[in-house]
């Protein structure tokens, strides 16, 4: 800057010195005095000189930041304030009204940007933004968790190979309007996805051109699955009891009207396939019932001690059948929120299981115990004090692959054994939603050879005196032994 100064410097005082050697060659002015009158004229002009020239240096540091995009800084703005004022004073004051613009502009830029970010970050459906080369530009952490991975940079068609949806990409680009698509995105667990493609018109050559929505329809289709596999089973499960009766009825009318043995044979069969239809009949009520309130939860108290101590007393003589044993320990166990009959139903569908399906002389148990939020995923899932009563039986084990649909309507991992037996296949189904009626949560587990464990989680009922309980009830008891 100080060879810019003395340039400068020299540049006005030049005419002067001209002037002054012109009067001096005169004989009008000494020497002393022409240079004194220069030295006065730079001293004034220097000044001036300094602080033109500090300025112009703000102003083009300023003018760089605005060409790279970065803005003017606050601190230039407030030095301008307190500063000296420019040799024109209009353009200090343009200068800071724009930089204060600038600042704002940019202030509402990133806001806008953070807000746009955070959008999309926790839109809870999967989003992609694409180029014009079908390269994804962005992914949110929902695309990313459904589709694996880092996705920005990589081409659209490593990540999803699905031709329909390629194709309306394609013409999204090409300013076409795209369907929907419909499609199956592979994996262990085959989920059904609707993508909507939307093309944008960018000025950025670099910038999105297009926009993949994906919705997650697993669960719709699913449900319609289940829904179409309900009637159907429920109509088979009708039809074979029904197709039997009519053609011992029609047998009795016809060829045996007057054969006494036959009439005796067929009796019982007509008899157990009536039951069947019947059992079929109370548990589809039954779970219908329960689907209907099932929004609204039960408010009342229940002795889950005494209620089991009733459900094993019941079922004591069908283990003794087997000569198997029903263990429960309940010691302790304090009060549950819950209506008493559905609970009853619970276990006794629990229980019934584990005797029909555990081996003869084996033992059941009934166990309760407060649920610990810290070693216990499922009572930490609850978020509320609980108890968790678990069945354990003795049997073949279940293979892991069915236990996730095991309280499916109608699912049977071994269907002829399951009807030779009586099942409905709709007692865990009940289970289900009468659990989740109570706000509580079933957990199932099973090791091949060894058994299966089914434990209800239930939230605990407010602490409170029991009425017309004796709470001495709830203690170990073991109810039935058979040699």
């Amino acid at each position: 800057m100080l060879r810019h100064v003395v340039l400068a410097l020299l540049a006005l005082c030049a005419p002067v010195l001209v002037v002054l050697a012109g009067l001096v060659a005169a004989g009008f002015l000494a020497w002393s005095w022409a240079i004194l009158a220069v030295l006065l004229i730079a001293a004034i002009q220097l000044p001036l000189l300094i602080g033109h020239f500090h300025h112009l240096r703000t102003i083009l540091a300023y003018l760089g930041k605005l060409r790279r995009g970065g803005g003017a800084a606050i601190g230039m703005v407030q030095h301008w304030e307190g500063g000296a004022t420019l040799l024109t004073p209009g353009l200090d004051v343009a200068l800071k009204q724009t930089a204060r613009e600038r600042e704002r502009q940019q202030q509402a830029v990133e806001s806008a940007m953070a807000a746009n970010e955070a959008i999309l970050s926790n839109l809870p459906d999967p989003l992609l933004l694409l180029d014009g080369k079908r390269r994804i530009l962005r992914a949110n952490p929902a695309a990313e968790a459904l589709l694996g991975g880092e996705l920005a940079g990589r081409d659209l068609v490593s990540v999803l190979r699905q031709p329909d949806l390629l194709s309306a990409v394609d013409q999204a680009l090409a300013g076409q309007r795209a369907e929907a698509v419909d499609f199956d995105l592979p994996g262990p667990v085959e989920q059904h996805l609707i993508a909507h493609v939307v093309g944008l018109e960018m000025p950025a050559v670099e910038g999105p051109a297009a926009v993949v929505a994906l919705h997650d329809l697993t669960a719709i289709h699913r449900a319609e699955r289940m829904r179409a596999d309900f009637v159907a089973n429920a109509s088979h499960e009708l039809r074979t009891p029904l197709a039997s009766l009519l053609g011992f009825v029609e047998t009795l009318r016809g060829p045996a009207r007057d054969d006494p043995a036959a009439l005796q044979s067929f009796l019982p069969i007509m008899h157990e396939q009536a039951q069947r239809m019947t059992r079929l009949v109370e548990d589809l009520l039954s779970l219908s019932r329960i689907e209907l309130r099932e929004h609204s939860p039960p408010s009342g108290r229940v002795d889950l001690a005494r209620t089991l101590d009733a459900v094993a007393r019941g079922l004591a003589l069908r283990a003794k059948d087997r000569g198997m044993r029903l263990d429960l320990d309940l010691a302790g166990c304090p009060a549950v929120l819950g209506e008493e009959d559905e609970l009853t139903q619970v276990f006794q569908n629990l229980i019934d299981n584990a005797i029909k399906y555990g081996r003869d002389g084996s033992v059941v148990r009934v166990l309760g115990r407060l649920g610990d939020a810290e070693e216990d995923a499922f009572a930490r899932r609850l978020g509320v004090p609980c108890l968790a009563v678990a069945v354990h039986d003795e049997g073949e084990g279940i293979p892991r692959e069915h236990l996730s649909r095991l309280t499916e309507r109608f699912y049977r991992v071994d269907t002829a054994r399951s009807r030779k037996l009586g099942g409905t296949g709709l007692g865990l189904a009940i289970v289900k939603h009468i659990v989740n009626r109570h706000r509580g949560l079933l957990r199932i587990e099973s090791i091949s050879g060894e058994g299966s464990v089914f434990t209800v989680y239930l939230p605990l009922a407010p602490a409170a005196e029991m009425h017309g309980e004796d709470k001495s009830d709830a203690r170990q008891k073991t109810l039935t032994q058979t040699q």
